[in-house]
Parts: C-alpha cells; structure tokens; sequence
C-alpha cells in the first residue's frame, strides 16, 4: 500500500494527491508529530506510520492519527479518525481528536507542510 515518507519540509497538495492515488486513491493516511512538527505520510495503517515516527524519536503523546484528502479543497480534507488516537490516558476516548486545541495545532501543522 505504498512506503512510508517523513516530511519535515513541505510538498505540493499535487504531490499529496499523487501519492494518495497510489495507495487508496483519494485519501491518504497520516501521523503528525505535533512537538516534531514533521508528519509520516503513506502506508496501509496509521500504526505503520506511527511506529517510523517512534523509531525515529517521536514521543508516543506527540503523534496523532489523521486522513487527508488532497482533492477536497475545504475544511473537511482533514479527517480526524484513527484507532491509534484512542488515548483514555491523554482523556481521547475516541478515534478522533477531541481537543480543539490539539485539533487547531494539527490542522496548522498539515498547512505549513502541504502547500
């Protein structure tokens, strides 16, 4: 379902969309680091991404579960729906990001590395 690349610069949302089309078409899954301020991008799991970012360094409370879809051009490009975002210990009860703050630094985060 495709490698996994680390972006810690940004890249085109034609090159996102690239990608997304060689794995599941229209989406693709993502893990961002929000203290890092890198984001994993590609694989068939969120865990898979998830495991290079804590092979690398990433703390376990800083990576997050995302989806993005490049050909959306609105809010809802953003998916906020993973397994690895259930954290009863970080008060995430859900496969989403319930924190609105959280959610904002993620959002701003995929802004400056998807242009």
């Amino acid at each position: 379902m495709g490698s996994i690349h680390i972006l810690s610069a940004a890249i085109t949302r034609d090159e996102l969309k690239r990608r997304a089309e060689e794995g599941f078409g229209d989406m693709i899954k993502c893990v961002v680091d929000v203290q890092r301020g890198i984001m994993a991008i590609g694989g068939e799991l969120h865990a898979d991404g998830e495991q290079v970012l804590l092979q690398q360094g990433s703390r376990q409370s800083d990576v997050w579960g995302i989806n993005l879809y490049p050909a959306i051009f609105s809010d809802d490009w953003i998916e906020f729906d993973s397994m690895i975002n259930l954290r009863p210990s970080q008060n995430n009860r859900s496969r989403g990001v319930e924190d609105p703050v959280l959610r904002s630094r993620i959002s701003h985060l995929v802004s400056a590395l998807v242009l």
